[in-house]
């Protein structure tokens, strides 16, 4: 019983973190397409192959904070991880 629920919360994570990434690949295709560029453009902007940019827009794969933050940069949008009040 405790292997069964301890795969469903596994499943269950990684279900969330996946429907994670899907909707910010969503959100930066969406921005990418609002300022104009196609993924080659922003590919060799960002100093990416267009397929990377590709498998983020489609939630298949897992990036860094990094691809994050040059997305930010290059797209010009803004974004908040955290609230930075420590309680």
């Amino acid at each position: 019983m405790v292997n069964r629920d301890s795969q469903l919360a596994k499943d269950s994570i990684e279900n969330y973190i996946h429907n994670c990434r899907l909707k910010m690949g969503q959100n930066i295709r969406g921005i990418r397409e609002k300022r104009g560029y196609s993924q080659d453009e922003l590919a060799e902007i960002m100093g990416v192959n267009r397929t990377t940019i590709s498998k983020i827009e489609n939630g298949k794969f897992s990036f860094s904070i990094d691809y994050l933050a040059k997305f930010s940069l290059f797209l010009d949008f803004n974004f908040s991880l955290v609230d930075n009040q420590v309680i």
